[in-house]
């Protein structure tokens, strides 16, 4: 199919069955599209709707974001995951409003060149907001293209993904590109999805490849499969008697990075000896409770939990920025991964009365 007439079709087909009236398209300023882009990474828009209002609500403007503390952001983006998301799209507020004057840069090489931000999204934020033209290649937009034009191989090694740029450049018109790629981006969502593409509907199915050879569900190729590393460690959930919880910010970087979080070590621990070790006593009470498992994108994590009663006072822990107890009230505005925070909600009563520990040590 020509470019022109791919286009067309595309277009005439988003006229009457297009997402129009998304949070981010109401008025697609380039924060907001943005902001929209970084939360729809690797994350379904029904995910990402509720998440994008509520931020919106307390950070409305690029200027809010830059000079609203991490902690605030981090917890506005607690359970939505990939938190590096959170801390690139943070620090690029504030690199926009340090040497941008506090305007969205409009070049895409500055836009590029922001944390957080690659060439599609990018691409996306300039085309949909500004109406420039950018070619994007996000998650649904391969498909279609991969489906439409057998392009073999997965998306993700640099010959397939290079060749899937050349398609995207080519394709992109110059009129309505806002539209064209919204339009690229809905018809992965909507109809030619992963599962039970619903061809029949789709206004490229008369010239797809996929579907004249039968191979929808072949294309794209997926990622070569391969065992999740697993990797253990023993939580400590350790209340004082008023029902404050000790809690430890993670590193800047890596896993959860920048979050607040229980603390952490060796599985095979005695909990008991991590409480004498960090309040100079024995523990009150103790519980261990059922291991959880949270499966993130390189590793498998099981989390083996233990419920601690420190002494009357938090004794030998001392508190700085890097470690805080916690009321029960306070954990609601907080960053915190949302596996941690599960277990802050099925572990700490709401009511003190129901923490105090029985006079046994364990």
């Amino acid at each position: 199919m020509p470019p022109d007439a791919f286009a067309l079709a595309l277009l005439d087909w988003f006229d009457r069955h297009g997402r129009r009236d998304l949070p981010w398209q109401r008025e697609p300023t380039p924060y907001r599209v943005w902001v929209s882009e970084i939360m729809l990474q690797q994350t379904q828009v029904a995910v990402v709707v509720p998440y994008f209002e509520r931020f919106m609500a307390r950070l409305p403007t690029l200027a809010a974001l830059a000079a609203a503390p991490l902690d605030e952001v981090l917890a506005l983006w607690s359970g939505l995951g990939y938190y590096a998301r959170a801390r690139h799209l943070h620090r690029a507020a504030a690199l926009i409003r340090e040497c941008h004057g506090g305007a969205f840069p409009a070049a895409i090489a500055q836009v590029e060149a922001l944390p957080g931000i690659g060439r599609s999204t990018a691409g996306a934020v300039l085309s949909l907001a500004l109406g420039q033209r950018h070619p994007i290649l996000d998650g649904n937009v391969k498909r279609v293209l991969a489906r439409s034009f057998g392009i073999d191989g997965w998306p993700g090694q640099a010959a397939v993904q290079g060749e899937l740029w050349r398609l995207a450049e080519r394709l992109t018109p110059h009129a309505r590109v806002g539209d064209y790629n919204q339009a690229m981006m809905d018809l992965g969502a909507t109809l030619c999805t992963r599962a039970r593409p619903a061809c029949a509907r789709c206004p490229l199915a008369d010239t797809c490849t996929a579907r004249r050879q039968g191979r929808q569900m072949q294309l794209p190729e997926a990622k070569p499969a391969r065992r999740l590393p697993e990797r253990a460690t023993l939580m400590i959930l350790a209340l004082d008697r008023t029902g404050a919880v000790l809690l430890e910010r993670r590193p800047p970087t890596g896993i959860w990075g920048g979050l607040w979080s229980l603390p952490e070590t060796d599985p095979h621990r005695d909990p008991a000896d991590w409480c004498r070790e960090r309040t100079g006593a024995a523990p009150l009470r103790l519980e261990i409770h059922p291991a959880r498992r949270h499966t993130f994108s390189h590793f498998a994590l099981a989390m083996r939990i233990a419920r601690v009663w420190t002494p009357d006072a938090p004794g030998g822990v001392a508190e700085t920025d890097r470690e805080t107890w916690f009321s029960p009230g306070a954990l609601a505005d907080l960053g915190l991964p949302a596996p941690v925070r599960n277990i802050l909600t099925d572990l700490v009563p709401s009511d003190p009365d129901l923490l105090q520990p029985s006079e046994n040590t364990p």
